[in-house]
């Protein structure tokens, strides 16, 4: 058991979540989960206390850094949807910002000292040459990404009047699943291509839409960086250790360094399924990116992160497998 106090993480039941709590809980962490279940799933909770509780509700907050004696935060609670937090901002600003306002001030309150923050490749727009490094300004174009860059800037300036360290992660497009099937998304109705092509694989969606073919991109698809969600975990955990290890405060992509067009991600599913997949072709949406990809070499050099599961047939194979193992469960 490892001698360290516990960690709390915020949004443990969702689909990063689970898996970054899963995975520290692995190794020896004790991990106490604080969740409303608006999105997540208590089943998906491995290993770790799950408090059902709202991050924006200061006492509850309070009292579960009080007693749990919780000196480190993973804070991942918070919405996800770009296209949504365009139809309905406030409610972006006040389930990301306003609510890690919340936990920074029960934080800064309880003395926690070491923060993990799930950030979004998000807060950089669309960059001209298609490649983000943590450099690259920022410039959201959603409330999404302006809601993650917001908590980011409380979370610098708390950082610089107070003794706490953090490290920013700015992920890039997670995929994939467990890969030994334990926990994965369980997301109804999810926007994210790789688990929406293998729902419909496995009978749960007629279609798959693709938005935009026209983009100045090999394919004419727009192009992304995946990385596995295992692989994200682990980046948690190698974040943890490097605060522990006194660490200054930083900011990290989570992404591979290369990406794939909508059209190879595609291909990779009818692949693993052993069977073409409906697709209907849409113009593109306004504010769609023909490309973002991670420059990642900081977070290999200063972490030493090493990813294992950097391939995009992996990545879909466990996607499917676990959409396979839902498909049965749902009947």
């Amino acid at each position: 058991m490892n001698a360290n106090r516990p960690i709390l993480i915020t949004g443990g039941a969702g689909y990063v979540g689970s898996h970054v709590a899963l995975h520290l809980a692995e190794r020896g962490e004790r991990v106490v989960v604080l969740d409303d279940l608006s999105t997540g799933h208590a089943r998906s909770v491995i290993g770790a206390e799950l408090v059902v509780g709202d991050v924006g509700d200061r006492d509850t907050v309070a009292r579960v850094l009080r007693d749990h004696d919780i000196d480190t935060v993973v804070h991942l609670a918070g919405r996800t949807i770009a296209p949504e937090s365009v139809r309905d901002p406030l409610r972006y600003y006040a389930g990301n910002t306003c609510a890690t306002h919340n936990l920074l001030a029960c934080c800064a309150q309880a003395g926690v000292s070491r923060f993990v923050f799930s950030s979004s490749a998000a807060v950089y727009g669309m960059p001209a040459s298609g490649i983000a490094s943590e450099d690259t300004p920022t410039a959201p174009i959603n409330p999404y990404g302006a809601s993650k860059l917001m908590s980011e800037w409380m979370l610098r300036d708390l950082s610089a009047a107070s003794g706490l360290r953090y490290a920013v992660l700015r992920y890039f497009n997670v995929a994939g699943s467990d890969t030994r099937g334990r926990t994965g998304h369980r997301t109804r109705n999810a926007t994210l291509l790789i688990k929406a092509a293998c729902e419909v694989a496995t009978g749960q969606r007629d279609c798959i839409a693709v938005y935009g073919t026209d983009f100045a991109t090999p394919d004419g698809t727009g192009v992304r960086d995946y990385i596995h969600v295992d692989d994200l975990a682990r980046a948690h955990a190698d974040a943890l250790d490097y605060l522990r290890g006194g660490g200054e405060s930083i900011v990290l992509n989570c992404g591979y360094g290369r990406g794939a067009s909508v059209r190879e991600v595609l291909r990779a599913v009818e692949r693993a399924h052993g069977a073409p997949i409906p697709v209907v072709e849409h113009p593109r949406r306004i504010g769609d990116a023909p490309s973002l990809i991670a420059d990642a070499a900081r977070i290999r050099q200063v972490l030493g992160w090493s990813p294992r599961c950097d391939d995009i047939d992996l990545i879909v194979a466990s996607a499917l497998a676990w959409e396979r193992s839902l498909a049965a469960e749902r009947g």
